[in-house]
């Protein structure tokens, strides 16, 4: 019964209706993140992703590293092989 009541009047503003869901969903959202709540949540978040970009440096370096060696004693190698093969 209800029902019927509301829909022509839903139909009829729909408009205005909208309009009023958007300033109270705003009115919402503000005070949502004003709320403490959400500030130290948002702060715990960023501290999170500022330590696991720091350890994924710090994990880069040492990839970065250990392949210089690698590197290093690669050419080493190359260069002992040409000399062993030279003074022979």
């Amino acid at each position: 019964m209800v029902e019927r009541q509301l829909h022509p009047f839903i139909k009829e503003h729909k408009h205005a209706l909208i309009f009023a869901g958007g300033i109270a969903t705003a009115i919402i959202g503000a005070h949502i993140l004003k709320s403490q709540t959400t500030k130290d949540l948002a702060t715990k978040g960023m501290a999170g992703v500022i330590s696991a970009k720091k350890d994924a440096e710090e994990t880069f370096q040492d990839m970065r590293e250990n392949a210089e060696d690698i590197v290093f004693d690669a050419n080493m190698d190359t260069k002992q092989e040409i000399y062993i093969e030279r003074k022979e």
